[in-house]
């Protein structure tokens, strides 16, 4: 039972001002632009737009300056934000595999049509501190790269390009090279692929069907993701699988609006997706052959869609016919504990007065000490 504090609206009004002279800090330092947040913290504003479930990366980062870098308290504002825009429809489905490439890697083949793409990524990096005062700007010492809305040239293994950006360069996905060996299981679609629940609009019932896991996992939490992924690759799960493909790019978005009959070009967004390939021993009724886990997310947001991938392919074992030996395995488990916003709220409920509850309890522990007389 929560009891209504009275009397507190005074003490509430002034802890919101407080809040607002922690969050504005030094009044002679420039106060920080959303448009700054949006444009240098790239891969923050990412994470609150997909975990948030809105595309908007100049509210996202309004989010992220008002609620003071903490994500989480970001995250729940897009989301509130977001109930309240109306929906006037659904947009085409987006096909990722035109996706052009701003970076495109892979783990599984050195030399693949197209060549790896290196793009921009803190893999090479020292992670040493740069003075304070030091540009941190490093001038390319090759071809500029492909710029955002245009076809990226392929690029070598030493991350140098390997033609002129007019160029027209192939860039099949691997998935699509090991498919045609029947190396790799084909792409998992269930049957007619009917529309996918939406679980921002109807209620979660397990079992839950693949696409509507993969919108569970999409506005997952990244940490909690990355630790339930790392623990299925330390024996809670038995999932070591290779980086098949990831690619970072910019793709188109349309809508098809009823009265015109016929779709029309909405904008472009950042997306990432991975796709994991995973090795399987086959069955009865299967051969011998690799899996798929899949992710994607808004942004630049590279380390998400890994751990979403691995986490999709272990959710997998019951389709699969896998024994169940880790957490990541167990549906359930996974889906109604990734939500963060579902999380801090249960979490930091604790916070509201529970003056009842605690005397009822306070009393019960007297009660049993005073019963065994100590």
């Amino acid at each position: 039972m929560y009891v209504a504090v009275k009397g507190g609206e005074r003490a509430i009004a002034n802890a919101h001002a407080l809040l607002a002279k922690r969050g504005r800090g030094n009044t002679e330092l420039p106060r920080i632009d959303a448009r700054q947040v949006a444009d240098q913290l790239g891969v923050l504003v990412a994470r609150v737009m997909s975990e948030g479930s809105l595309y908007d990366p100049e509210l996202a980062a309004r989010a992220i300056v008002q609620a003071q870098g903490d994500v989480l308290e970001a995250i729940t504002l897009v989301r509130s934000y977001r109930t309240t825009l109306p929906r006037f429809g659904a947009t085409l489905p987006v096909d990722t595999t035109g996706l052009p490439p701003q970076r495109r890697i892979s783990a599984t083949f050195k030399d693949l049509p197209g060549g790896q793409q290196l793009g921009a990524t803190f893999d090479y990096t020292h992670r040493l501190f740069t003075p304070p005062d030091a540009d941190s700007h490093h001038p390319l010492s090759g071809p500029l790269s492909a710029q955002p809305n245009s076809a990226p040239p392929a690029a070598g293994a030493d991350g140098g390009t390997a033609g002129s950006r007019d160029e027209e360069v192939s860039m099949p996905r691997i998935t699509e090279l090991l498919g045609a060996e029947a190396l790799l299981e084909a792409d998992p679609t269930a049957t007619g692929d009917p529309e996918p629940a939406d679980l921002t609009r109807d209620p979660t019932i397990f079992p839950m069907s693949r696409p509507e896991r993969l919108q569970a996992l999409a506005r997952g939490d990244e940490g909690f993701l990355l630790g339930l992924a790392y623990s299925t690759q330390r024996g809670y799960g038995g999932t070591h699988p290779f980086a098949g493909e990831i690619r970072t790019g910019e793709i188109e978005v349309e809508f098809e609006a009823p009265e015109l009959g016929f779709a029309v070009p909405m904008g472009r967004i950042e997306l990432t997706e991975c796709q994991m390939v995973n090795q399987f021993i086959g069955s009865a009724e299967a051969p011998a052959q690799f899996t798929r886990g899949y992710g994607l997310v808004f942004g630049r947001g590279e380390r998400k869609a890994m751990s979403m991938s691995i986490v999709d392919r272990a959710l997998r074992s019951d389709e699969l016919g896998e024994r169940k030996v880790g957490p990541a395995q167990d549906e359930e488990f996974v889906i109604s504990h990734a939500d963060n916003v579902q999380a801090t709220g249960f979490v930091e409920h604790l916070k509201l007065p529970h003056y009842v509850d605690f005397q009822a309890e306070l009393g019960l522990v007297r009660q049993l000490r005073s019963a065994k007389n100590v």
